[in-house]
């Protein structure tokens, strides 16, 4: 059996939830003791994004020229079924660092979700994410941030202070986004809004409407700028013809906190 506790907490060690998986039709699934999903593959095309709430993780990209893609460094903090790490390894040829504190998890990417072994590009740590991104040598070092931390009845985030959100901040280098995945049935996203304005500046938020399952994707970035539309729209083409992700739709879902 694998304990672990809160970050920074006295309370007794909690054993971590049992990992495994489920199919339907060509999907798989991967669940922690419930039947909640925490992440999905198609069999068929498993370095693909299936899911829309994970697809629209991958908006950084709007603000990151194409060029400079590949080679830049993506985190996850959380690793899920590894759809994030996998595509920005495989498709976008970034450097790649998850964090996640379930050896379980990790094994069954390994097993049933195609993650590839760690390499010069790929690295799985299995931590606290509170704890370890406070570590000097993650300090303004990445790119590209996405945080989906839930723990297994995905009620709400398991990290979701603006200590915590301040502490992703620092992480990003000048140019970078985090995107964070505020799903939850308990969680009160104007909280969690506030919280993450309060770490970045409201004028460096921007927010995807709810998916049709209540996923709530926002988007920070470490120093507010705004492209114009046609740069946008420029860039959503090139993601869309590039990596096959809609982007032309995340333009319409997509609006920045402070309007201007």
């Amino acid at each position: 059996m694998i304990y672990s506790r809160p970050s920074g907490s006295t309370a007794p060690l909690t054993p971590l939830p049992e990992v495994n998986f489920s199919e339907d039709g060509d999907i798989r699934y991967l669940h922690l003791a419930t039947e909640w999903i925490q992440g999905s593959m198609r069999i068929d095309r498993p370095y693909d994004i299936e899911l829309d709430y994970v697809q629209r993780m991958m908006a950084w990209l709007l603000f990151m020229p194409a060029a400079e893609v590949a080679g830049a460094h993506a985190m996850q903090l959380g690793l899920g079924a590894g759809s994030i790490t996998k595509f920005c390894h495989k498709k976008l040829r970034m450097t790649c660092t998850a964090i996640e504190i379930n050896p379980g998890v990790l094994h069954a990417c390994r097993g049933w979700f195609r993650l590839p072994p760690d390499d010069a590009r790929l690295r799985v740590v299995i931590a606290d994410a509170a704890r370890e991104i406070r570590a000097a040598q993650w300090r303004g070092v990445v790119d590209a941030l996405q945080v989906d931390l839930y723990d297994h009845e995905a009620a709400a985030p398991v990290l979701d202070s603006e200590a915590f959100y301040r502490d992703c901040r620092a992480l990003l280098s000048p140019q970078a986004c985090m995107t964070v995945n505020l799903f939850g049935r308990s969680s009160r996203f104007e909280d969690s809004l506030q919280k993450i304005c309060s770490a970045f500046g409201q004028e460096a938020v921007w927010t995807f409407k709810p998916t049709r399952e209540g996923n709530t994707i926002v988007l920070a970035q470490r120093r507010a700028w705004r492209p114009g539309r046609q740069a946008l729209q420029e860039a959503a083409e090139t993601i869309e013809r590039r990596w096959g992700l809609p982007a032309l739709h995340w333009l319409r879902v997509l609006k920045p906190v402070l309007r201007s």
